[in-house]
């Protein structure tokens, strides 16, 4: 097996082609074979519902090359059931979960030489991603779907360290309606939030906190990321029909739990905010990005969340915890990772 040409040790976090994607078509009713491509392009009709009508959604998580040496995927099947529960939410077809894994453990397999070695900070992105390809100029529901997995090697997501970042809220922005597509992971809201996020970072914040759609009251997701902090000694994060369940963020709440925290997912409101002692956004790309301080630019307040601008003990503890199961450092007792054959 030929190791490719690639600097792992300053490997962006972005795309970079692999060998081979894997691909399964739902059509006249049901899934057809798997299929095994090198391409990377989709020949797609001009009117697929996709294009029109936004029926996509995706996931991600990552494999990662073990002190061990063995190929371990975190929470594979947990991904799975959020893949199944967005489609339902968009009446799309559900990939059952046999398939899934069954693509996403052949994925790896055949691009194994692409996963980055133990050490370099670098790990396997896996990337599923479905969308309706029967072509429809009327607005309905597909008849046939395209599933792939694709894959591609990515650095860490902090270049310069575990840093804390600043944050904002504005009150010009949704990320999502009431009782919207919030809590499933579709394209249209990460689109959404593309104009907010892009004016934070004009601003010098590296991203929105949004507030609920409805009221502008509660803490809702920060940027694409779900957002949780440390207050009194508790972890606490927003809990809302509009907020995607991060499956980080989970594995999050229970290590909290497994250090002897107390959780809490309820409504948060801005106030919460003077007595978070820690704060961060939370997902699979950066695992835990902690805030320094979130700016409510609408109120001109200040929340200063890290006193001396570095990441504070819980978030450190629980960044270095999950990192460590899922690199085979630590025991998994919570049966998180598949150990790739």
């Amino acid at each position: 097996m030929q190791e490719p040409d690639i600097d792992w040790q300053h490997l962006p976090f972005g795309y970079y082609p692999t060998d081979y994607n894997v691909r399964c078509t739902f059509r006249d009713g049901k899934w057809g074979e798997i299929e095994v491509s090198t391409s990377d392009r989709i020949d797609m009709h001009m009117a697929a519902t996709s294009l029109h009508y936004g029926q996509q959604l995706f996931e991600g998580l990552k494999a990662f090359r073990g002190k061990d040496g063995k190929i371990r995927i975190f929470r594979l099947e947990d991904n799975g059931e959020r893949l199944r529960s967005s489609a339902g939410g968009i009446l799309m077809e559900p990939v059952p979960a046999d398939i899934f894994r069954k693509m996403v453990l052949m994925a790896v397999k055949l691009n194994e030489r692409f996963i980055p070695p133990y050490g370099s900070g670098a790990s396997l992105y896996i990337r599923p991603l479905e969308i309706g390809i029967s072509p429809s100029i009327g607005v309905r529901a597909a008849s046939e779907y395209l599933f792939i997995i694709m894959v591609t090697p990515v650095g860490p997501y902090f270049k310069t360290g575990f840093g804390c970042t600043d944050i904002c809220i504005m009150r010009k922005y949704d990320r999502v309606a009431p009782r919207g597509t919030g809590r499933f992971k579709v394209g249209g809201n990460y689109a959404a939030s593309l104009v907010a996020g892009h004016h934070a970072h004009e601003l010098g914040y590296s991203a929105v906190l949004f507030l609920d759609p409805k009221e502008k009251k509660y803490l809702d997701e920060c940027g694409p990321a779900n957002f949780f902090a440390i207050i009194d000694g508790k972890y606490v994060t927003p809990k809302s029909d509009s907020i995607l369940p991060s499956i980080t963020n989970r594995a999050l709440m229970q290590l909290a739990k497994d250090l002897g925290l107390e959780v809490e997912e309820r409504h948060m409101t801005v106030d919460d905010l003077t007595r978070a002692t820690e704060a961060g956004a939370c997902g699979t790309a950066a695992v835990i990005s902690p805030v320094g301080k979130v700016v409510d630019l609408d109120n001109d307040t200040t929340y200063v969340i890290s006193k001396d601008g570095q990441p504070g003990p819980v978030c450190t503890m629980l960044y270095k915890k999950l990192n460590a199961i899922r690199n085979g450092e630590e025991e998994d007792i919570h049966g998180w990772n598949t150990i790739v054959e």
